[in-house]
C-alpha cells in the first residue's frame, strides 16, 4: 500500500476527515475514490459520499471481490446514515457474504452490526436482537463492540429494561474510550442521557410524579395494577392488556385510574367523547364503551357501577397506578403509540388517537423538526416510527486496510486497538 493512502487511513480511523482529505483530495484511484467518500460522509456530505463510494467499488471491479464489498458494506452504512433503508440490504447482503467466503471475520461482524441496526431503524426489534446476538466478536476492534453496545443499549431502552440498558452503555463507554474515536464517545454520552431524563409521570390520588426509566420500571414490575399511558395498555404482573386502537376504552381506563375510586358519568363522558353537557344518547354511549371495557379488563381488574359512576378495583386488593407521559400533549399521545417500534401509517395513528388525521400530521410535523420521529416511504405507503435512540454515526465507517483504503483496523502502521 502507498504511503499516502496508509496515511489518509490513519487520520479516518482517529477521526480526522480533514486530515485525510489533505491527503487524498485529487487521488482518482479507487482506493483513494473510496477514502475520500469516507472522509465526506464523516463530514456529513452523505450523497457526496455515496456517489464516490459506487465509483470506487466499479473501479475495483469483479476481480477484486473483498476490495468491492468493503466498498459496498461502507456505502450501506452511508445509506443507514441517510436513513435510505430500501438501497442498504442489497449491499449489505452480498458484502457479508463475501466476508463470509474469503474469512475476513472482522468485516463480517461488521456487516451483520450494519444489518442489526437497519432492523432497528425499522422497528423491528426482535429480528434485530437475534441479530445482534448473532454476531461473534470475539476479537473485534473497540469500535465494533461499541456499535454492538449500542444497539444493545437501544434495544433494551425501546423494552424498558433500564438495568441491562446500564450495562450496555457502560460496556459501549468502555470501548468508545479504547477505540480513541471522540465522535463515538460522544454518541455514547448523548445516548446516555436517557437513562436521567423523566420517561414517565405517575398518577396516583391525584398526585404527579416524574420518572426515570429505571423509577417507571419498578412501578411495571410491581404487583398493582398499573395503566401504562406510555405504551397505551393495562397490566398486573405478565398479564398484559393492549389498548393502541382503542382510544375511548383507553380514555375511560385513564380517567378512572387517575380520579378513582369513584368516577361520575359526566367526568367519563366529558373525557371519552368530549362533550360537557351529556344527553341520553352520551349515557348510552358510555354503558356500551363500559361494557367493552369491562369484558377487555376482566383478567385484571373489576369494573364496578356506582350510583354516580363507575369504579375500577383491581384484582387482588392491589392498588391501581397510571403512568402517563411526561408532558400530556398530542405529540406525546403520537409517541405513546410510536413507542412500540411498529410503523404506523396516519391514517392509523388518527383512527388509535380517535382524532381527526390533520391533526396527526400537524404533531408529526412537530415531532419531525424536533427529531423525534422519521418517516419511511411516500404517498399512501409513507409510515411513521420513532426515531432511533442514538443517532448511526458514520464515524464508523470501515477503515484502512492493506491495498483497499478500508477494511481491517491492521493498517501500516502495524497497530491494532
Amino acid at each position: 500500500m502507498d504511503s499516502v493512502i496508509a496515511a489518509a487511513g490513519r487520520a479516518l480511523r482517529g477521526g480526522d476527515p480533514l486530515a485525510a482529505l489533505n491527503q487524498i483530495a485529487l487521488r482518482e484511484d479507487p482506493a483513494g475514490l473510496a477514502l475520500r467518500g469516507i472522509a465526506l460522509a464523516q463530514l456529513g456530505d452523505l450523497t457526496r459520499a455515496r456517489e464516490l463510494l459506487r465509483r470506487a467499488a466499479r473501479g475495483f471491479g469483479p476481480g477484486a471481490r473483498v476490495e468491492r464489498a468493503r466498498c459496498l458494506a461502507a456505502e450501506a452504512e452511508v445509506a443507514l446514515a441517510a436513513r435510505d433503508l430500501v438501497s442498504a440490504p442489497h449491499a449489505l447482503s452480498e458484502a457479508l457474504r463475501t466476508f463470509v467466503a474469503v474469512g475476513d471475520r472482522e468485516n463480517a461482524a461488521y456487516a451483520a452490526l450494519l444489518q442489526s441496526r437497519r432492523l432497528l431503524l425499522l422497528g423491528r426489534l426482535d429480528e434485530a436482537e437475534s441479530a445482534c446476538a448473532a454476531v461473534e466478536l470475539g476479537a473485534a476492534p473497540a469500535r465494533l463492540v461499541a456499535l454492538a453496545a449500542l444497539v444493545t443499549f437501544e434495544l433494551a431502552l425501546r423494552r424498558g429494561r433500564s438495568e441491562e440498558a446500564r450495562q450496555a452503555l457502560a460496556l459501549a463507554w468502555r470501548a468508545a474510550a479504547r477505540s480513541g474515536i471522540g465522535a463515538l464517545r460522544a454518541e455514547v454520552e448523548q445516548a446516555g442521557r436517557f437513562l436521567v431524563l423523566p420517561a414517565a409521570r405517575l398518577v396516583t390520588a391525584g398526585e404527579e410524579r416524574l420518572l426515570t426509566l429505571a423509577e417507571a420500571e419498578a412501578v411495571l414490575a410491581s404487583p398493582d395494577l398499573v395503566v401504562d399511558g406510555c405504551r397505551r395498555v393495562a397490566r398486573q404482573g405478565a398479564r398484559v392488556v393492549r389498548f393502541a386502537r382503542r382510544p375511548v376504552l383507553f380514555a375511560l381506563l385513564c380517567a378512572l385510574a387517575e380520579a378513582g375510586p369513584e368516577v361520575a358519568r359526566e367526568a367519563l363522558i366529558e373525557r371519552a367523547f368530549g362533550v360537557r353537557r351529556s344527553n341520553d344518547s352520551h349515557r348510552v354511549r358510555l354503558r356500551v364503551a363500559m361494557g367493552r371495557l369491562r369484558q377487555a379488563l376482566r383478567p385484571i381488574a373489576e369494573l364496578r357501577a356506582t350510583a354516580r359512576g363507575f369504579s375500577l378495583v383491581a384484582r387482588g386488593a392491589r392498588a391501581v397506578r397510571l403512568l402517563a407521559p411526561p408532558i400530556e400533549s398530542p405529540e406525546s399521545a403520537v409517541l405513546a403509540l410510536l413507542a412500540d417500534g411498529e410503523a404506523w401509517s396516519t391514517s392509523a395513528l388518527a383512527l388509535a388517537l380517535g382524532s381527526s388525521q390533520r391533526t396527526v400530521e400537524r404533531a408529526l410535523s412537530e415531532l419531525e423538526g424536533a427529531g423525534q420521529v422519521r418517516a419511511l416511504g411516500r404517498g399512501r405507503s409513507r409510515r411513521w416510527l420513532s426515531a432511533p435512540v442514538t443517532q448511526f454515526s458514520s464515524c464508523l465507517l470501515l477503515p484502512v486496510s492493506t491495498g483497499v483504503g478500508l477494511g481491517s483496523e491492521r493498517s501500516g502502521d502495524g497497530r491494532g486497538e
